[in-house]
């Protein structure tokens, strides 16, 4: 990386540029009567004051020095480049093993830190990614391949589309498992549409993430992406699920089914939680156990059916007091064909909004309703207002989460012509996204 992609901009790079510093030099920097010296590396090009500089200190820590006209920069000691590196073949793994797919996406976890310089640097080859965790090749014999390079909440419909066949066809290449790394932000809505999308697989799939950057000496990174090769490649199990952390130390990782998971916090390592559900494996160093039976087992002669379309003209609408109808009445005008509503408590919405969404359904919307509760289910047939809109056809989703229904609502509307047909399976389980009781023991406040 040279000073032109580093992020530098305005003075602080005409002073670099006439110093003839580059990142990864070792530096002195004398700025408000305070001396600094140590490695320059680069500086985020988005949200943050432009007129400083980053330096790794010999201490590990990064520091951002403010630069003035009176600053004073030189040069120590030219530091190594990195070069262009033409790979050779990835380590042969045991023949023994299990053959995994590793697909990247992008995300925290597809990163690599170059440690002289401290920076973190996406995986833009199958090397880069084996090698953000080498020790894979204990575990499976890994096949890595770029996808994209995405953070994760720029990932869309379209992406869920490539991503589901790019997935089938390594399925059919015979590989015993995949594994997807994805940013955690939307890594749920992905694992849902890959569920409706890949229809009877014969291996499993996981989406695994990290909560952490691995430069941090918490990052979740390898346990993550180690336990999801490792289940992918070993467990009885066909179905997609997300795979993290399930304590915020080391132990385990759980893996949840990819219709029945949130992430529940910004940034703890077990943020990730089955909602409604328990999780279906527990992945503890060699040991896997199964909590809850998955839906298929695993069987290579099962023949995988594609269904990869999603239509995002989609919306999702969360009701609150003062809601007003001519934000549904928008919707309608923009030509959305979906409307999945987080109600309230057991799928409640204003009557304030109760005409536009009859009008909306009269003009071929189909309506979904949701909660906003963690856990639970909708039930719209105990409050008067709740039986009028089941009344105008808004369809119940039972305990299916938001993210999921919008998911599924654009798989449907993408795979059917009849709006009767997508409403009908709106409210049909077709693949563990949602079940018609909950247990007492599914109800986790954590």
């Amino acid at each position: 990386m040279g000073l032109e992609s580093s992020g530098y901009m305005g003075l602080v790079l005409k002073i670099l540029t006439q110093a003839g510093i580059d990142v990864s030099d070792r530096i002195r920097i004398i700025s408000n009567g305070k001396d600094y010296e140590g490695i320059l590396i680069p500086r985020a090009q988005v949200g943050s004051d432009p007129d400083h500089i980053v330096v790794k200190l010999d201490t590990g820590y990064n520091v951002g020095v403010r630069i003035g006209v009176e600053s004073h920069i030189e040069l120590v000691k030219r530091g190594k480049k990195r070069k262009s590196e033409r790979h050779s073949n990835l380590p042969k793994a045991n023949p023994d093993l299990p053959t995994v797919a590793i697909l990247s996406t992008g995300g925290t976890i597809a990163s690599k830190v170059d440690y002289k310089t401290g920076a973190v640097n996406p995986a833009l080859s199958a090397q880069d990614l084996y090698d953000t965790v080498p020790e894979l090749n204990q575990h499976a014999r890994v096949i890595p391949r770029i996808l994209m390079s995405l953070l994760s909440e720029n990932i869309q419909p379209a992406d869920w589309s490539i991503i589901a066949k790019e997935v089938a066809s390594e399925i059919r290449k015979g590989v015993d498992g995949i594994v997807i790394a994805h940013g955690t932000d939307t890594i749920t809505y992905t694992s849902a549409a890959l569920s409706f999308a890949l229809q009877e697989m014969p291996v499993p799939v996981a989406l695994v993430g990290s909560q952490r950057s691995s430069d941090r000496p918490s990052s979740d990174a390898a346990i993550n992406l180690i336990g999801a090769t490792d289940l992918v490649g070993r467990v009885d199990a066909a179905e997609v699920m997300v795979v993290m952390h399930g304590q915020t130390d080391d132990s385990f990782v759980h893996a949840h089914r990819g219709t029945r998971v949130r992430k529940s916090h910004t940034s703890r390592r077990d943020a990730f939680q089955s909602i409604n559900f328990q999780p279906l494996f527990k992945v503890e160093g060699s040991q896997i156990s199964e909590i809850t039976q998955p839906l298929l087992r695993r069987n290579p002669e099962r023949k995988l059916r594609l269904k990869p379309k999603f239509d995002d003209n989609v919306a999702l609408l969360k009701t609150y007091p003062g809601i007003r109808g001519e934000f549904i009445d928008n919707f309608v005008e923009c030509g959305i064909k979906g409307i999945v509503i987080e109600g309230t408590g057991l799928g409640h919405a204003s009557e304030h909004i109760h005409l536009s969404i009859k009008n909306a359904i009269e003009s071929g919307v189909v309506v979904a309703m949701t909660s906003q509760c963690i856990s639970g289910r909708v039930d719209m047939n105990v409050y008067r207002p709740g039986v009028e809109m089941l009344q105008m056809g808004v369809i119940p989703c039972e305990n299916m989460l938001a993210e999921t229904a919008v998911v599924k609502l654009m798989w449907l509307l993408a795979n059917n012509k009849s709006v009767e047909k997508v409403s009908t399976q709106m409210g049909e389980c077709i693949v563990g996204e949602m079940d018609s009781r909950t247990e007492q023991r599914e109800y986790d406040p954590h």
